[in-house]
């Protein structure tokens, strides 16, 4: 059944995000419970009226509370530069490597003994809490990364695909030629370029192999036009090979901004499909069609 492009594109999605993509919480409290004792003695220096005197006192007896420090400025490393008209610093929070005087003007002047003592916060526990999640939503680009090799993933094992013996994840061209004995130096420019697949899928008499790619929100340009060209010329040398398929799976409303050169690919490639095809079963009909072609 011919497919109409406009149609297609109006399905595409502008997210994908799942209820885990904003924060690992997991990850947060982990890190959090990994310096909450630590934490909790630098607790007394709230509200202090003498908190030079009190920091001294702490870092004496409970020196390890120094590795909890770095977080409280939202940084992860042991080892924080600073410098000023008196010269520059490589303060380390594992080991002293400066005398006391010298990490207490580095508290003054990053400004934590004034949160600690005028009480700008009643407990470092939840302000690191609040300090971990901030940091936790960097990492939204990597999981938003794997969101849609992660959806594609779970509509092939629906559709019956089991992992490492009619799946793959993330096949090289090379290896799908030796475990399969298919030349695909056409792909590979003669065994000039190195290519990897998402996935790649095995019937009885096909081999699929796919790739993956959301594009969401509004922005759309050169990377996406430059995508659809690569993939339409793949397209068009794996045509020419027998018992081999290429399947690009794509979404996201980007793409409404960078539609010409889909439609190119779309008009000439007939193995593009997007969520809404998978949610209509297009990956089951891999396997009818991969045993009885």
């Amino acid at each position: 059944m011919e497919r109409n492009f406009d149609e297609w594109l109006n399905k595409f999605r502008f997210s994908i995000s799942g209820y885990d993509y904003y924060v690992d919480f997991q990850k947060v409290i982990k890190n959090v419970e990994s310096i909450k004792l630590e934490l909790n003695i630098l607790n007394a220096l709230i509200g202090s009226k003498n908190i030079d005197h009190d920091f001294e006192c702490i870092l004496a007896k409970y020196p390890e509370v120094l590795k909890c420090i770095p977080i409280l400025l939202a940084v992860r490393s042991f080892e924080i530069f600073a410098q000023d008209e008196s010269g520059s610093y490589v303060y380390n929070f594992s080991k002293m490597n400066y005398s006391v005087e010298e990490y207490k003007t580095f508290m003054q002047k990053t400004g934590l003994f004034n949160m600690m003592s005028n009480h700008l916060v009643n407990s470092l526990v939840d302000y690191v809490y609040g300090v971990e999640t901030g940091l936790d939503s960097n990492g939204r680009k990597n999981r938003g990364g794997h969101q849609m090799e992660n959806l594609v993933e779970s509509y092939i094992k629906k559709a019956g695909f089991i992992r490492d013996e009619t799946y793959f994840k993330e096949m090289y061209l090379s290896s799908i030629e030796d475990k399969w004995k298919i030349d695909l130096s056409s792909l590979s420019n003669q065994g000039k370029a190195t290519k990897r697949f998402d996935f790649v899928l095995k019937t009885k008499n096909m081999i699929y192999a796919v790739e993956t790619n959301f594009y969401g929100g509004s922005n759309g340009g050169s990377k996406l036009n430059e995508t659809a060209r690569s993939y339409k010329m793949l397209a068009q040398e794996a045509h020419q090979i027998s018992g081999f398929k290429f399947v690009w799976i794509t979404d996201g409303t980007a793409w409404k901004h960078a539609r010409k050169n889909l439609q190119e690919t779309f008009d000439m490639h007939h193995d593009i499909y997007s969520i809404d095809d998978m949610e209509h079963g297009v990956i089951r009909e891999f396997l009818f069609r991969g045993n009885n072609e």
